[in-house]
C-alpha cells in the first residue's frame, strides 16, 4: 500500500506581511512551521502504515507539499517523523496558487506516487478554507471522508472511519482508494526519532515541475486560480458600544429602538 501526506508549510508567526504588488504572502525570511494540522495527518499516515505492515502488507509513506525551496526543510522533518520519503512541488509556475489551482497540482503528485490513501490535515492555519483536501478528489478519482477523528478498520480495499460532526459522531465504510482530511482529535503526533533525523539529513528530495509532471500551465498558479485576491487591509478598529441593562423583555424593547434608529433602509 502506498500512503500520501500532504503538507502545507505556513508562517510560525504573527507578524505576516502581505506583497502589495501580488496581494500574496510575503514568504521570504518569515519563520515558518508545518501547519499543525498536517502533523496529525502523518501521524495517523504512520500508524496506519504500522497496522498493514504487522498485517503483512508492506507499505510506505510518501509526503508531498507545494511551495518554494525554503518548504524542503519541512519536507526533511516529516522524514524525522516516520515518512520514508517527500516530494516539493516547485516551480515559478505554482506561485498565486489559489486552493484550487493548488489541488490540481498536489492531485498530480498523488497520482505520480500512485496512492491508495491520501491523508490531509482538515485546513490551514493561514488560510482556514479546508478546501484543498477535497479538491483533490476533484481531480482524482478518490473516495472522501472529512474531519476524520478515528481510523477504526482499514485493509487494501475499504478502511471504516469516525468523522467528527456537531454534535456527535458519523462512522461511515468508504472504498479505496481514498482521501482523508482529519481533525486533531485523532491522535496525539509523536517526536522525531534519533533513526529519522539521521535519515532525513541524507535524504533526497526530488523537484518536480509544471514541465516535469505533465501539467497544462494554464491550470497552475495565477492562471488557474479562479479566485483571487483583490485587496488586503486591516479592518478598522471600532471603540465604544453600549451597554444595556435590565430584564429581558425591557432589553429586547431597547435593542429594537437602536436597530430601528440606526437602520437606514
Amino acid at each position: 500500500m502506498k500512503i500520501v501526506v500532504c503538507i502545507k508549510q505556513v508562517p510560525g508567526t504573527t507578524n505576516v506581511r502581505i506583497d502589495p504588488e501580488t496581494n500574496t504572502l510575503v514568504r521570504q525570511g518569515v519563520e515558518s512551521q508545518i501547519n499543525p494540522f498536517d502533523l496529525y495527518a502523518l501521524e495517523e499516515a504512520v500508524r496506519v502504515k504500522e497496522r498493514m505492515i504487522a498485517a503483512g502488507v508492506e507499505t510506505t509513506v510518501t509526503v508531498i507539499s507545494m511551495g518554494p525551496p525554503q518548504v524542503e526543510e519541512a519536507l526533511r522533518e516529516t522524514i524525522t517523523l516516520g515518512a520514508d520519503d517527500a516530494a516539493l512541488l516547485c516551480d515559478r509556475g505554482f506561485a498565486g496558487s489559489d486552493t484550487w489551482a493548488t489541488s490540481y497540482a498536489l492531485a498530480a503528485g498523488i497520482k505520480k506516487v500512485g496512492a491508495d490513501l491520501v491523508f490531509c490535515g482538515m485546513q490551514a492555519i493561514d488560510g482556514d478554507t479546508a478546501q484543498t483536501g477535497p479538491g483533490i478528489t476533484c481531480h482524482a478519482d478518490y473516495s472522501l471522508a472529512t474531519y476524520v477523528s478515528k481510523v477504526e478498520e482499514i485493509d487494501e480495499k475499504r478502511a471504516r472511519v469516525w468523522r467528527l460532526l456537531e454534535e456527535g459522531y458519523e462512522v461511515v465504510e468508504i472504498a479505496l482508494p481514498a482521501l482523508f482530511t482529519v481533525v486533531k482529535e485523532i491522535n496525539e503526533p509523536r517526536t522525531p526519532s534519533l533513526r529519522g533525523k539521521m535519515k532525513a539529513k541524507n535524504a533526497q528530495i526530488p523537484i518536480w515541475t509544471v514541465e516535469s509532471m505533465g501539467l497544462d500551465a494554464e491550470k497552475c498558479g495565477l492562471k488557474g486560480s479562479p479566485t483571487q485576491v483583490i485587496k488586503v487591509f486591516s479592518p478598522e478598529h471600532r471603540a465604544g458600544g453600549a451597554i444595556l441593562e435590565g430584564e429581558a423583555p425591557e432589553l429586547a424593547a431597547k435593542a429594537l429602538e437602536v436597530i430601528r434608529e440606526r437602520c437606514t433602509c
